[in-house]
């Protein structure tokens, strides 16, 4: 058991005890992270989706996150999704009032890119890095990326616009993929984990 990475889901808003499940059947020991003596002891996390500006706001209020920008800046693995995605953007093109981000991401990152709560849908993703046929995607007043820099890879489009990028060990999708019972988006992730921490190790 000692090779499952400790993978914390921070648990301040959002589907967060969906992420737990999907990083349990990814082989790795899931925990939620609220506060900072609880992110200490994480080998990576996620960032799940909900609200971004309440996110923030929590962050901030329960004091992860400054320490958070820390580890990540540090290299700590984080792998956001949906509003995930936009609180690991070093920019977003429409902020809200006294929104933040961790970042970590060098990319542009538009909320609400794809319509809200009742324009939400499914669609077929292909994944780079992760085998076999495409990912579910669902796509729930999910952002777009608009730009990436030169460090960030695209790891996947849908229909013309980037919802899947990947900068060392940050990970970041438009979509939940906690929601579909396909794991191989948090497998990928727990690999990652496991590669860094191996890494630190040497």
């Amino acid at each position: 058991m000692n090779d499952s990475p400790v993978i914390g889901v921070l648990a301040l808003q959002g589907d967060v005890r969906e992420h737990l499940v999907a990083l349990a059947a990814a082989d790795a020991v899931a925990r939620p992270v609220r506060r900072p003596e609880e992110l200490a002891e994480v080998d990576g996390l996620v960032i799940p989706g909900g609200e971004s500006t309440t996110i923030s706001k929590l962050a901030v209020l329960f004091g992860v996150m400054e320490p958070l920008r820390a580890r990540v800046r540090d290299g700590l693995p984080v792998y956001g999704t949906c509003a995930g995605m936009i609180m690991l953007a070093d920019k977003i093109l429409d902020p809200r009032s006294g929104q933040e981000t961790v970042g970590g991401i060098d990319m542009i990152v538009r909320r609400n890119a794809f319509g809200r709560q009742n324009e939400s849908f499914e669609a077929a993703v292909d994944l780079k890095g992760v085998p076999g046929d495409p990912v579910e995607g669902v796509f729930i007043r999910a952002p777009w990326v608009e730009s990436v820099g030169a460090a960030a890879e695209v790891l996947a489009e849908h229909e013309g616009h980037i919802v899947a990028v990947r900068q060392g060990s940050a990970l970041a999708t438009s979509f939940h993929p906690e929601l579909t019972g396909d794991h191989r988006v948090h497998r990928l992730f727990a690999d990652m984990v496991r590669a860094n921490r191996e890494a630190e190790s040497l």
